[in-house]
């Protein structure tokens, strides 16, 4: 058997131009994680690690911009193999009495008690996102399991009183084999977020991560079948959308389809699903209106705006990247927030004091560098940032990007239409409540949204109209797996977490018993009902 380290110099990587420091990481964090395997860590297939067949993928460093790592596309044979062993795993999970499911999701849960540092820097290398974050993450991911573990045996039918001498009842029923594709942006947390509830509702996974952050999604589902799930319950299969992609959502097995990504994407996995009269739930992108009104507490807004939209930088669904101002504090709110984004720690994700870190890569550092130079273009003006820092450490020559505030933006430009998914904040003033909603319903997205305002009244009455999914009063970005999360408009539709995301993963299926001693059927849908 060859060591972690040995997998991931294989003859599938271009050892001459790998970035040997950041590699050497990966390598260590995987021997950390007891990972023993002939083949490359690539895809995790009935319980195996397989590689892909398919052209090779080659991952930068964030951080460096230099090739850390690369890897084969999985393919359609790699696919079809996953749905069949999800298909075979998933019989024998459902074989399991609710009880028996719900004990060993909380002993997967466990699984990941001890390796907790260790996934957070695996994240942190792969992602280039700061190691604070990917802690916060992974706590995040055994909650999830902890959570949906305790709803294995309550997802209870009901009995429908129907005016006949039928019993009839109806119960929840799993798909069966459920396909869910995840970003990049957060690809550890958001393979917790959607495994979890569909197993709980008893169906069978195949997940494919973004190509461009492969390694955490296979790694949590193997310590998560070291626990006792059946083998082959959780799939994970890595490649690009138009190949390993395709072939996902155009597999027969799959009877649902998840997907948290762009609205372009989106549009694509929709229509894969509706060809073969597949349902879909999307998590798709955001614009979020974050509104100040004069009378806020102008330091819990602030720190609230700058973490809204510089956590992560910027690259969250959620992120707060419309600030919209009553004009009176409107000067007050621009000065305090141009301050606070100039004293944003900026440097390597692996530095406990980072609090932001690179873009994760080149293709959507170009997106935003882009947008900028647009809105300016069109008469936006760079109140800070707009450029790269001015001090980083020596080996940062990545993609890095300082906290940008952007004013005298107004609604029609497409840096205040169009996500930009990174640390970039256009500042818009308003004069009146109504405004002011206006404003934040203007826009095509509807996922979340923030209300600041010691006027309770208004609170309630401001976000009662947004249309956003979430909305936070004097708070941003408050998530937990109780609570559902989901979008209006181009934002997606469908629920994840909480109830609401358990039931995602289940149809009602209606069961009518005669109880008559002498059975009466009729021609027709009378049969007697009214």
């Amino acid at each position: 058997m060859n060591s972690p380290s040995d997998v991931l110099n294989s003859d599938v990587l271009n050892s001459n131009t790998l970035n040997r420091q950041a590699i050497a990481r990966v390598s260590e964090l995987l021997a950390a994680l007891e990972m023993q395997a002939e083949t490359p860590l690539t895809n995790w297939v009935n319980g195996e690690l397989v590689a892909g067949q398919g052209e090779a993928i080659e991952l930068l460093d964030p951080v460096t911009g230099l090739p850390l790592v690369a890897y084969r596309d999985a393919g359609r044979a790699v696919v079809e193999q996953a749905v069949e062993a999800a298909a075979r795993a998933q019989q024998e999970w459902m074989a399991l009495t609710a009880s028996e499911r719900g004990r060993r999701m909380m002993a997967a849960a466990g699984a990941l008690l001890g390796y907790e540092e260790t996934l957070a820097r695996l994240e942190s290398v792969v992602a280039g996102k700061p190691i604070r974050d990917c802690r916060g993450e992974v706590n995040k991911v055994r909650e999830m399991f902890e959570y949906y573990a305790g709803w294995c045996d309550k997802q209870h039918g009901e009995v429908i009183p129907v005016p006949t001498s039928h019993l009839n009842y109806v119960r929840p029923v799993p798909y069966g084999v459920v396909g869910q594709i995840t970003p990049w942006n957060a690809p550890m947390f958001t393979c917790g977020w959607q495994l979890a509830p569909a197993i709980a509702a008893g169906n069978g996974v195949v997940l494919k991560p973004s190509e461009m952050t492969p390694f955490s999604s296979v790694v949590i589902a193997m310590l998560l079948e070291r626990s006792g799930l059946p083998r082959g319950l959780i799939n994970i299969v890595n490649g690009v959308g138009p190949t390993t992609g395709a072939a996902l959502t155009g597999n027969p097995g799959i009877s649902k389809l998840v997907f948290v990504g762009s609205p372009e994407s989106g549009r694509r996995i929709a229509q894969a699903g509706a060809e073969r009269l597949v349902p879909s739930v999307l998590e798709l992108g955001g614009k979020s209106a974050n509104i100040i009104f004069a009378d806020a507490r102008l330091d819990d807004a602030v720190a609230g705006a700058q973490a809204a939209i510089f956590a992560a930088a910027g690259q969250s669904c959620v992120a707060g990247s419309r600030l919209l101002v009553q004009r009176e504090v409107l000067d007050e709110v621009c000065k305090r927030l141009a301050r606070a984004a100039g004293e944003i720690t900026i440097g390597l994700p692996g530095d406990d004091a980072t609090l932001m870190g690179p873009v994760q890569n080149a293709k959507q550092y170009q997106h935003i560098t882009s947008m900028l130079e647009t809105a300016q273009r069109q008469g936006a003006r760079v109140l800070c940032g707009g450029k790269r820092p001015e001090t980083l450490p020596s080996e940062a020559t990545g993609y890095y990007l300082a906290p940008t505030v952007l004013t005298d933006v107004t609604e029609d430009m497409a840096i205040a239409q169009e996500e930009v998914f990174g640390p970039v904040v256009v500042v818009m003033p308003f004069d009146s409540e109504e405004e002011a909603v206006r404003l934040a319903n203007a826009t095509r997205f509807g996922l979340a949204g923030a209300v600041w305002t010691q006027d309770p009244a208004r609170a309630h009455r401001v976000a009662a109209r947004l249309r956003a999914g979430t909305v936070w009063i004097n708070s941003y970005k408050a998530i937990n797996v109780m609570s559902p999360f989901g979008g209006f408009g181009e934002s997606g539709f469908g629920r994840s977490s909480g109830v609401e995301g358990l039931r995602e993963y289940t149809v009602a299926q209606s069961v009518w018993v005669e109880t008559a001693t002498s059975a009466s059927v009729a021609m027709g849908y009378g049969n007697g009902v009214g």
